[in-house]
């Protein structure tokens, strides 16, 4: 779902936090050493997103926040704010070309570059396919 987060509107974050759960506290943000990381270059987007992107000549950044049940990219465009929100289930992340993962969700995605160099943002990837596997079904009955 790729929402407009630019104003505060308890229907879009009644939305968002039915999709990927309510943020966490400081207690539990402290106690997990962070639940984001920012300043993401994206290199190739779907064309939803490039549309929004293209709409100013400033190099593409998004940043990537940990909910209980799910990731939020959010990126700027001109004087807005997006996000797209994706619940674990629907999460698909791929390790693309030697610097570059892929964050899919139905037919939205992003691309972001992640060089050799920057263990800040595989680590954080790793830690969301950690909590990815953590929130999946272990038996047939949590179906």
């Amino acid at each position: 779902m790729l929402l407009n987060v630019s104003y505060n509107n308890p229907d879009v974050k009644r939305k968002i936090d039915a999709e990927v759960g309510e943020a966490f506290g400081l207690r539990e943000r402290i106690k997990q050493g962070g639940i984001g990381i920012g300043h993401l270059v994206i290199t190739e987007s779907s064309v939803q997103i490039q549309n929004f992107l293209a709409l100013d000549k400033y190099r593409n950044k998004c940043n990537i926040e940990l909910r209980p049940r799910g990731v939020i990219v959010g990126f700027r465009a001109l004087l807005d704010s997006y996000a797209l929100i994706i619940p674990y289930w629907k999460l698909n992340l791929y390790k693309g070309r030697a610097e570059e993962y892929s964050i899919y969700r139905d037919n939205y995605f992003i691309k972001i570059e992640a060089k050799a160099k920057d263990k800040k943002v595989h680590n954080f990837i790793k830690r969301i396919l950690q909590e990815k596997a953590a929130q999946a079904p272990t038996n047939i009955d949590d179906l």
